[in-house]
C-alpha cells in the first residue's frame, strides 16, 4: 500500500494496481480501514520506547532498551520489535 501511496500523484490507482496484480478494491479498502489495536498499540509505544533509549544517552540496543522500558512502564515490548520498530527511526 505504501508503494501505491507514493506513486499515486504520478499514476492512477488503478494502473498501479493492474501492473501490481492486486484488485483496485483491495488497495481502497486497505485505506478505509481503521488500524488495527497492535497498530495503535505499536504507534503508542513508539514515542515512549524512544524517550527511554535517549534517556540512556542513545547508547542501549534493542535488547536493553526494551528491557528499561518494561521496567520503567511495566508494560511489556519485545527486543525484536522495539529494534525493528522505534529505534530504527531514532
Amino acid at each position: 500500500m505504501a508503494f501505491i501511496d507514493k506513486h499515486r500523484d504520478q499514476f492512477a490507482v488503478e494502473p498501479i494496481c493492474q501492473t501490481l496484480a492486486v484488485a483496485s478494491s483491495t488497495y481502497y479498502a486497505a485505506v478505509g480501514r481503521a488500524p488495527s489495536a497492535r497498530q495503535q498499540r505499536d504507534e503508542r509505544l513508539a514515542g515512549e520506547i524512544l524517550r527511554v533509549y535517549h534517556d540512556n544517552f542513545s547508547v542501549y540496543g534493542a535488547r536493553k532498551t526494551s528491557h528499561a522500558f518494561s521496567c520503567q512502564a511495566g508494560e511489556d515490548a519485545s527486543w525484536t520489535g522495539v529494534g525493528g520498530k522505534a529505534l530504527s527511526s531514532s
